[in-house]
């Protein structure tokens, strides 16, 4: 299986503008620039990598853990995740993306609050985004909802 996106750079760094369209089309010439990757804290003007970063790690921790809840006879009635993705300045000069820091708040009917989070730190270590994001710290706090 493999997945695709592109994306077209037109212009300098700071002045320059880009595009990414996703395979599936839920992207389709979406704007991205300086601004919106570095300067703009709001995330109002546009998308930009790590954003697209944080999607794909939330969205892939999410499916596993949903997968393994209901493999121990304990699915999930809602599992809300979301991942922040850190960018620093790098020292001599550039970014680089640091930690990926989950939070996730389920709804599992039957579930016991330890083997919950038993099971999402399984989770958060073995799916793909995660594996992938080996060089960086991931981070994982959690909580059953009533």
């Amino acid at each position: 299986m493999k997945r695709h996106a592109t994306a077209i750079w037109k212009g300098a760094l700071n002045d320059g503008t880009g595009t990414i369209d996703t395979q599936s089309g839920a992207l389709k010439a979406h704007g991205y620039s300086f601004k919106s990757r570095f300067e703009d804290e709001s995330g109002k003007s546009g998308t930009n990598p790590e954003e697209l970063l944080a999607a794909a790690h939330a969205g892939c921790f999410a499916m596993q853990l949903s997968h393994m809840l209901a493999e121990n006879g304990t699915p999930a009635d809602k599992l809300e995740a979301e991942a922040v993705v850190t960018v620093e300045p790098k020292d001599g000069g550039g970014f680089r993306i640091v930690s990926s820091a989950l939070t996730l708040v389920g709804k599992v009917p039957g579930a016991r609050e330890a083997d919950f989070l038993e099971t999402a730190t399984k989770a958060k270590e073995s799916c793909p985004v995660s594996v992938a994001l080996g060089a960086i710290k991931v981070s994982l706090e959690a909580r059953l909802e009533a």
